[in-house]
């Protein structure tokens, strides 16, 4: 199963770090977000991501071109021209980088990559700035067990974020951001059928608004829900929790060895 990885955003309330780089290359313990994201797939067998670049997806294109150089010791001979690369750490991954547009929306982003998953039977999708201790495997029988056209992850929120109202598991209704307390939201980590590759309208559309709503409204968005760890990287704060998790060595999300 394929993973679609959201790569592309301004990251806005994260300008500190974003003015030079974006937001899913923002380094938690030395390492992108973005890598921590497709170790937690790859700890559930997903091992072939399709990322959605935008603003400054160079960037990440670079890193993956030279992700040996990133993750081995190497010894460069000046003299000679040569290097020796040592304890290469290779990853079982296919990655493949797809510029999206700059200024494209979250939905227009998938819509971008819809040649890559509209044949399969299911492919999970996800943004590329969060990390969440779920059980991902679990979201993908879920999906395959409802039989429904999409399936997100809700979870309990640092803040605030779309809002569900669930009834046996189907989202009912959909609210991106509302005001109040006490929901559960949208936590990204989907597993979608290639039918919801209909619900999009092109570059201007945004995910979370007419399609996520459309697809309540149909019966068609189901919701795994997850009452573990769930930690979005919006703003600094939220970058310094997440180092400070890292650091401690007991990161929640990192289930891999």
């Amino acid at each position: 199963m394929k993973a679609v990885i959201l790569a592309g955003g301004l990251g806005t309330r994260l300008s500190e770090e974003t003015a030079v780089r974006p937001k899913p290359m923002v380094e938690i313990g030395g390492k992108p977000i973005l890598w921590h994201i497709l170790k937690m797939y790859a700890h559930h067998g997903v091992n072939d991501f399709v990322i959605c670049c935008g603003y400054k997806g160079y960037l990440i294109k670079e890193y993956f071109a030279n992700y040996f150089l990133h993750t081995s010791d190497v010894t460069f001979d000046m003299r000679n021209n040569s290097m020796e690369v040592h304890h290469k750490r290779a990853e079982p991954w296919t990655v493949t980088l797809v510029d999206t547009g700059d200024s494209s929306m979250t939905g227009g982003r998938l819509g971008r990559v819809a040649e890559y998953v509209k044949d399969d039977e299911a492919f999970c999708f996800t943004y590329g700035d969060g990390v969440s201790d779920v059980d991902i495997g679990a979201t993908i029988a879920f999906h395959r067990s409802h039989g429904k056209a999409a399936t997100l992850t809700a979870a309990y929120p640092p803040g605030r974020f779309g809002a569900l109202d669930i009834q046996d598991q189907q989202v009912m209704s959909f609210k991106e951001k509302p005001k109040g307390d006490g929901a559960l939201v949208n936590g990204g980590f989907f597993v979608l059928s290639p039918k919801v590759l209909s619900y999009l309208k092109g570059d201007g559309t945004i995910w979370e608004q007419e399609p996520m709503m459309q697809l309540a409204t149909d019966g068609q968005l189901m919701a795994y829900q997850h009452h573990g760890f769930w930690q979005p990287m919006d703003t600094l704060h939220d970058k310094q929790t997440l180092e400070s998790l890292w650091a401690s060595g007991a990161a929640p999300w990192k289930k891999w060895g």
